[in-house]
């Protein structure tokens, strides 16, 4: 089929209220959906990453896509498209640095030089760190300077951004579970990794699990990042160490290198209930991503009847 130009009528929603209820937009059948935004963002003056355009017929979203021809979205002469702004956005790889700085530099702060204010109800002086929380939080320092450097280095996001004002319920979860409630209860005087003679079961095997998890980890992401092309959000089956077993094998090596930390704590329940939590979460993500996979290629993809967790989830 050869290209046509058509006519599209913009309807705004919401406080969206750059643009007059009779405006049209002209563009060619084979241009790209992320034609549609652009020209809709030239003619508004905002950013392209803050609009989100929906299909006046069913409601569905036409994606702000390269890939995605304005054909294929199903829009033809004088189809109705919802334009909306969706606010002031931030970066996703911008959300991530500041979701995992916070857990970064709380355990040293509340291990140093917050130590004496944070646990003034102790009688002092108050001892030292012991080698098992020195340790603590130099395994919690190496995960979340990984997750960074993932973030920089590594991570390709579906999305550009995010409406800002949700970075702080986004920070919330690592900034107050895996920072302030990890850190206060395991470096406390009398936690249980605040003994001189720590289980050497526990702190070996805790060691192996963290080292394993973390390493594993890493090349899950290695993997999902090189099955999608730079720029596009296109992706492929993912194969490799742990994906024959579960949907998302990145994930459970997350909740393994977690339970390394909750060995090595001496098993702290804070530890504990930062993994339940978030295990919780990511197995939603994890059956999200297994209904993505069977619908988007269908026999190609071997089914997984574990998600996450071989056996559990």
């Amino acid at each position: 089929m050869g290209s046509t130009d058509i006519t599209l009528v913009v309807e705004p929603r919401g406080s969206f209220d750059l643009f007059v209820a009779s405006l049209d937009v002209r563009t060619a059948s084979d241009a790209s959906a992320q034609a549609v935004y652009s020209s809709l963002a030239r003619t508004s003056g905002c950013s392209i990453h803050r609009l989100r355009i929906t299909k006046g017929s069913d409601r569905t979203v036409i994606p702000n896509s390269q890939t995605t021809l304005v054909e294929q979205t199903g829009l033809r002469e004088m189809s109705v498209i919802h334009v909306k702004d969706l606010g002031p956005q931030i970066s996703w790889r911008t959300v991530f640095i500041i979701e995992y700085l916070g857990p970064l530099l709380i355990p040293a702060l509340f291990l140093f030089p917050l130590r004496s204010l944070i646990y003034f109800n102790f009688d002092g002086p108050l001892p030292d760190p012991s080698d098992t929380q020195l340790l603590l939080c130099g395994l919690l320092s190496v995960h979340f300077l990984k997750r960074e450097y993932e973030t920089i280095f590594i991570h390709r996001f579906s999305n550009a951004t995010m409406p800002a004002r949700n970075i702080f319920k986004n920070s919330a979860h690592y900034w107050i579970l895996a920072g302030f409630n990890i850190a206060y209860w395991v470096f406390r005087p009398d936690a249980a990794a605040s003994t001189s003679q720590p289980s050497p079961a526990l702190l070996y095997s805790g060691l192996a699990l963290f080292v394993f998890g973390e390493l594993a980890n890493l090349n899950a992401h290695l993997v999902l990042r090189d099955l999608r092309r730079p720029g596009t959000t296109e992706r492929g089956i993912p194969s490799g160490l742990g994906f024959s077993l579960v949907t998302c094998p990145n994930y459970l090596f997350e909740v393994i290198a977690w339970l390394g930390v909750y060995l090595v704590s001496g098993l702290s329940w804070s530890v504990l209930f930062f993994i339940t939590v978030g295990a919780a979460q990511m197995a939603s993500w994890a059956k999200k991503k297994e209904r993505r996979y069977r619908k988007e290629f269908g026999d190609k993809y071997k089914r997984k009847r574990f998600v996450m967790l071989p056996g559990i989830i």
